[in-house]
């Protein structure tokens, strides 16, 4: 059996590197004026409509955000997590790490809006990642220029969700290969993780971290011991309800505020505190920690971001433009 399977290992090394080199030709053909004859407005619709919910609701800024990362990680930036599960298949947002996501009557508001205007132009995935971009921007965080031009996913698995989402638990060297197999970098790995300066998590997500480590009823050395006891104060062992503020008191506020917090040793997961444990990403942290450097990791983030945005794109005729975005045409 292991040699039989050795002998593939030359063709699944082929394959991969063939799809990246067609991930990177897709990614080419995405430009910022992408709509500029078939739906001109698409970027000021999209911009009007995520703000009516942000203006009542800015906590949907960091929900959005997550989403388009969960989305770019799982078959690339296709729009597969915005698809319902059918009688046949469990789709990505019903997996265990989507069931948490949220955000998505934002999605659906603005492709009825497109659609009114541009029925069957607009894809929902480029959707997705104009509405980040603009939540994100809505509550004084970096702007940046969305290339544009992305196709739908027909396909949404429950299990690749699980197999490609990095875990809270995940630690440095786990994370760095994780950002990688992405085709994204160390650095994009430390400036995408400041995404937690904004939004809240479930006490369920690090309960292990603070009450059971080890298996032996004990917290995260690595944690502040302080941290600890007020975690312990909001968290239960068994709560899987309650929220915390991933950036306590600044939870709303795009800054870098985040990178201070994983120095002072009070990120709340272990992937924040993982930061630490490597050369360029505790430089990174310790940066951004020590001054004002909101301008440089502004930045740096909408880099990051048009990164992300550009993996395992459709564009051409693969896949389709879906008419509703939760539902293959």
């Amino acid at each position: 059996m292991g040699i039989a399977l050795s002998g593939f290992r030359p063709l699944r090394k082929i394959l991969t590197t063939w799809l990246s080199m067609l991930y990177r030709a897709n990614a080419q053909n995405l430009r910022t004026n992408f709509y500029r004859r078939t739906c001109p407005n698409v970027e000021s619709i999209v911009n009007q409509t995520t703000a009516r919910f942000i203006s009542r609701a800015p906590s949907l800024a960091a929900a959005l955000l997550r989403m388009h990362f969960h989305d770019c990680f799982v078959r690339g930036c296709d729009g597969s997590v915005l698809l319902n599960s059918t009688g046949n298949s469990t789709a990505e947002r019903d997996a265990i790490p989507n069931q948490s996501l949220r955000g998505f009557q934002v999605i659906d508001a603005v492709k009825t809006a497109v659609e009114r205007q541009c029925p069957g132009r607009v894809s929902c995935a480029d959707i997705l990642a104009l509405v980040a971009r603009d939540a994100v921007s809505q509550i004084n965080g970096p702007f940046w220029r969305v290339p544009l031009g992305r196709r739908d996913g027909n396909v949404s698995i429950a299990n690749e969700a699980l197999a490609n989402l990095p875990p809270p638990f995940f630690n440095v060297t786990q994370l760095i290969n994780s950002f990688a197999a992405q085709g994204l970098s160390v650095k994009d790995l430390v400036v995408l993780s400041g995404g937690h300066t904004i939004g809240v998590s479930h006490c369920s997500s690090f309960t292990t971290r603070i009450y059971n480590f080890t298996g032996r009823g004990d917290a995260d050395p690595s944690m502040d011991p302080n941290y600890v006891a007020a975690l312990r104060r909001r968290c239960s062992p068994t709560d899987t309800t309650s929220i915390v503020q991933m950036d306590p008191g600044s939870s709303q506020d795009f800054d870098t505020d985040y990178y201070t917090l994983v120095r002072k040793r009070r990120g709340l997961f272990t992937t924040d505190a993982e930061l630490l444990n490597n050369n360029e990403t505790s430089a990174y942290v310790r940066l951004h920690s020590t001054s004002s450097q909101d301008s440089s990791f502004f930045r740096d983030f909408a880099e990051s971001m048009v990164r992300m945005g550009r993996i395992g794109v459709l564009t051409g005729t693969a896949g389709q433009i879906r008419r509703i975005c939760s539902v293959v045409n």
